[in-house]
């Protein structure tokens, strides 16, 4: 199995190499630039690992939800990738990945809420489960919207972590009623490592895409409009 994984959707910019049980990784830190070293750094992550394009087996990518420009230039660098090379794409949440981390920092933690800075004075959530083999399971929708707008399932179980930059801008969030939030781990950004964990139950099930269904998923159609005060 080798899956390769990358990820624009915030500040981070990562690609990761899962080949059998062994996960190799480069990342940036946080700044502008992603699609200036991307491509690059998918080269020296292959040539480090000794494998050629056409030998994987899928490329993963970070679909959204998360910045206008680094969803679409991961989804567009996947794609064109994907075409050249004849694979199958697998698209991931970035909220899941997220949560993913959370449930990895804490691992008597049964649930996730992710909260990720959507700009315009909202935030990116949902809701994550631990599953099989301490994967995340999703528990809810995806959705966009103000902090106060912000639930839990009823049936959610606990305890529930807090992850994601939204709990900085909004720190509210973790101390509202009917939100009972065990830990906050708000500095967490998605990464390409976990994108590749998490493409892997999506490949073993024969759920990977054509290339063509690289597209990014932005949970609001007016994401380049000025919010209206």
């Amino acid at each position: 199995m080798k899956i390769l994984a990358l990820d624009t959707a915030t500040e981070v910019c990562s690609v990761a190499l899962l080949v059998e049980q062994a996960l190799l990784v480069r990342e940036l830190p946080p700044g502008p630039g992603h699609s200036t070293h991307i491509l690059g750094m998918i080269q020296a992550l292959l040539g480090d690992a000794a494998v050629a394009l056409k030998e994987l087996d899928c490329i993963a990518f970070g679909r959204g939800p998360g910045g206008f420009t680094g969803v679409r230039l991961a989804a567009s660098v996947t794609q064109g990738l994907a075409f050249g090379a004849g694979l199958g794409v697998v698209p991931v949440s970035d909220l899941l990945a997220v949560a993913q981390q959370a449930l990895d920092l804490e691992p008597s933690a049964r649930s996730v809420l992710v909260c990720n800075d959507a700009r315009m004075q909202e935030v990116y959530w949902t809701c994550a489960t631990r599953g099989p083999g301490g994967l995340v399971l999703p528990a809810g929708p995806e959705q966009v919207g103000r902090a106060e707008q912000v639930e839990l399932p009823a049936d959610l179980p606990q305890p529930v972590l807090g992850a994601g930059r939204g709990f900085t801008l909004w720190p509210q969030l973790a101390l509202r009623p009917g939100v009972p939030v065990l830990q906050v781990h708000a500095q967490l950004l998605p990464r390409a490592r976990e994108i590749a964990r998490l493409a892997v139950p999506e490949w073993l099930a024969g759920r990977a895409l054509g290339p063509d269904a690289a597209q990014p998923v932005y949970l609001r159609n007016d994401v380049a409009k000025p919010s209206r005060k």
